[in-house]
C-alpha cells in the first residue's frame, strides 16, 4: 500500500492511502480458497469447484467484505507504523474505486495529546464525613410515621379544616364533558397537602359532610397531561366524611410494620442505611473536588472534533431540557465517557442523511442560545473532554481495567431495579454494545479516581449531615457575595477603570460553576 500524509495540524492527521488492485485481488482469491470446501455445486465434488467458477458466482458478494477488511488492516498498519494513538474512532472515506483498479481512501484521525500527569502524591484532598446522630434517626422515624399515619372520623360535627382528611366522590368536566382520569369514589384527600390541582383543596375548607360542591380550577400550563394543560375544569364533588389524622405511635408495633422485631432494631437499620447514604455523599464530594483539582492542574491540547461532539450534546440537552423535554442537566461536567476503546473497527456504512439531519438539528438548537451561552458551553465541553482523556491516560499508564465480572455485577444491580423484567435488561445490554460501554465507563472512572485518591494526601473533616449534603456551589456563591460586599467601597473608587478583565473573570466563574455541577447520581456516570 502507499500512504501519503496530507494534513498535519495540531492533533489532526489526514492520509491518502492507496491499496493496489493486485492486493485486493489476492485477498479475494484467499477468501475464495477458504470458501471452496463449503460450496456444493451440481457436477462438482465438494471442494473441487474451479476457482474461476467460484469467482464468477461469489466474487462480487465477497468484494465488499474484502474491501472492508483491507481498509481496516491498512489503516491500522498506517497508524502503527507511525506510532500514532487515536483519541477516538478514525474516519474513513473511500475517494476512488472501480472494480479491477486500485482503491484510494482518505483516513482522518485525531490523536491522543501528550499528557504529562502531576505527581498525585502532592495532591491534597479534604474528605468531609458525617455520622448519623440520634436526632437524624429520630427525624427519619418521624418521616416514616407520617407516611404511615391513619385517620379516624371526627367526634363532633364541624366544617372541614386544613389538616383534615375528607372522603370525597368527584367527577371532573371540561366544557361540560367528563374527561379520562377525572373521577373517583371514596377518595381520601388531606386538605392542605397540595396533592391536588392548585385551588382544589382550598375550596373544600369549610364544607360539611354531605355537602355537594362545584369546584372550579385551572390545570397548570405545564401539566403533565398536555391535553389538559391550561384548561379550566369543573369538579362535581360530594363530601361524604370528615376525618382527623390519627397519630402513629413509634414503638415496637410500628417497627413490626417494616418486618423488624423492635424499635431498637428499626433504629439500627435506619442508622446503617444512613451510613451508606453518607458514605456515598462523602465519596461524591471528594470525587468532585479531585476532578476540579485535576482540571486545574492539567492543560493540554484536546482533539477539536471530540470537543465539538461534546458541545453538540450539551447544546441539545440545554435546549430540549429548557423546552420541557426529559433530559439530563447539561451543567454536569463530571459525566464522562472514558472507555476509549482504540480497536479502530471502522464503520464504513455511515448514514449520511441521518448525519445531515443531526447537524441541521444542532444548528437550529444553537440559534436558540446567546453568544455568551455558546462560549460557556464550549468551555464546559473542552473541560469534559480534557478530564476524560486525562483519566483515560492515567488508567492506561497504570493498567487499570474493568473486568467482565464487574460489568456483569453492575448490570445485575440495574436489573434488580426492574423486578420481573430482569431478562429484558440483560438482553438489552447483550445486544447493545454502546449501552454496555456506558456501564463500563463509570466503573473505569471510579477505579481511576480510587487509584489517584490512594496516593493523594487526604484529610478527614467531620461535619453535620446538613453540611455534608449542602450544595458546594451554594456555599461558593454565598462566599462570593460576601466577598463582593466587602469590596464595594473599593469598586466605587475604581469605577472609571476598564472592566474587561473583571467581566471576563465573572464569565469564567459562571462557566466553572456550571461545569462543576454534578448529578445527584454524581453520578455513577462520573
Amino acid at each position: 500500500m502507499q500512504v501519503n500524509e496530507t494534513l498535519n495540524e495540531g492533533l489532526t492527521r489526514e492520509f491518502t492511502i492507496t491499496i493496489p488492485a493486485a492486493d485486493l485481488d489476492a485477498e479475494l482469491n484467499g477468501r475464495l480458497v477458504e470458501l471452496a470446501p463449503q460450496v456444493n455445486m451440481p457436477g462438482f465434488r465438494p471442494g473441487k469447484v474451479p476457482p474461476a467458477l467460484l469467482r464468477q458466482r461469489y466474487g462480487d458478494s465477497l468484494l465488499g467484505e474484502v474491501i472492508e477488511k483491507s481498509v481496516n488492516e491498512s489503516s491500522q498498519r498506517a497508524l502503527d507504523e507511525r506510532d500514532l494513538r487515536p483519541a477516538s474512532q478514525p474516519n474513513v472515506e473511500i475517494t476512488s474505486y472501480e472494480k479491477g483498479k486500485d482503491l484510494e481512501y482518505k483516513l482522518s484521525v485525531e490523536l491522543m495529546p501528550e499528557i504529562e500527569t502531576v505527581d498525585f502524591s502532592t495532591l491534597e484532598l479534604e474528605r468531609v464525613v458525617a455520622e448519623p446522630s440520634d436526632d437524624d434517626i429520630n427525624d427519619a422515624l418521624k418521616r416514616m410515621s407520617e407516611g404511615q399515619k391513619e385517620s379516624a372520623p371526627i367526634e363532633e360535627a364541624r366544617p372541614a379544616a386544613n389538616g383534615d382528611v375528607v372522603v370525597i366522590d368527584f367527577v371532573g368536566k371540561i366544557d361540560g364533558e367528563p374527561f379520562d382520569g377525572g373521577a373517583a369514589q371514596d377518595h381520601h384527600l388531606e386538605l392542605g397537602s397540595n396533592t391536588f390541582i392548585p385551588g382544589f383543596e382550598e375550596q373544600l375548607v369549610g364544607a360539611n359532610a354531605g355537602d355537594e360542591k362545584a369546584v372550579t380550577v385551572s390545570f397548570p400550563e405545564d401539566y403533565q397531561a398536555s391535553h389538559l394543560a391550561g384548561k379550566e375544569a369543573v369538579f362535581d364533588v360530594t363530601l361524604k366524611e370528615i376525618r382527623e389524622p390519627k397519630p402513629v405511635e413509634i414503638d415496637d408495633a410500628f417497627a413490626q410494620r417494616f418486618g423488624l422485631d423492635s424499635l431498637d432494631a428499626l433504629k439500627e437499620a435506619i442508622g446503617e442505611q444512613m451510613k451508606g447514604e453518607y458514605l456515598t455523599a462523602t465519596r461524591t464530594r471528594m470525587k468532585r473536588q479531585l476532578l476540579d483539582i485535576l482540571a486545574d492542574k492539567h492543560s493540554f491540547e484536546v482533539p477539536p472534533k471530540m470537543v465539538e461532539e461534546e458541545y453538540k450534546g450539551i447544546v441539545h440537552q440545554v435546549v430540549h431540557h429548557s423546552e420541557g423535554e426529559a433530559g439530563h442537566d447539561h451543567d454536569h461536567d463530571h459525566d464522562h465517557d472514558h472507555d476509549h476503546d482504540h480497536d479502530h473497527d471502522h464503520d464504513h456504512g455511515h448514514d449520511h442523511d441521518h448525519a445531515h439531519d443531526h447537524d441541521a438539528g444542532h444548528d437550529a438548537d444553537e440559534k436558540k442560545l446567546s453568544e455568551e451561552d455558546r462560549a460557556e458551553y464550549r468551555g464546559i465541553a473542552e473541560r469534559r473532554v480534557r478530564l476524560g482523556l486525562l483519566l483515560s491516560e492515567v488508567g492506561r499508564q497504570n493498567n487499570i481495567q474493568v473486568t467482565d465480572e464487574e460489568v456483569s455485577r453492575a448490570i445485575q444491580e440495574q436489573a434488580a431495579r426492574f423486578p420481573g423484567q430482569e431478562r429484558f435488561v440483560f438482553d438489552y445490554y447483550q445486544k447493545n454494545p454502546q449501552a454496555l460501554a456506558q456501564v463500563r465507563a463509570p466503573l473505569f472512572e471510579d477505579k481511576v479516581v480510587d487509584f489517584v485518591v490512594e496516593m493523594a494526601k487526604v484529610t478527614d473533616k467531620t461535619v453535620t449531615a446538613e453540611e455534608l449534603f449542602r450544595d458546594p456551589d451554594a456555599e461558593d456563591e454565598a462566599a462570593e457575595k460576601a466577598d463582593d460586599a466587602e469590596k464595594k467601597p473599593a469598586k466605587k473608587k475604581a469605577a472609571a477603570k476598564p472592566k474587561a478583565a473583571s467581566s471576563k473573570a465573572k464569565t469564567a466563574s459562571k462557566s466553572k460553576k456550571k461545569a462543576d455541577d454534578s448529578d445527584a447520581e454524581a453520578d455513577s456516570d462520573a
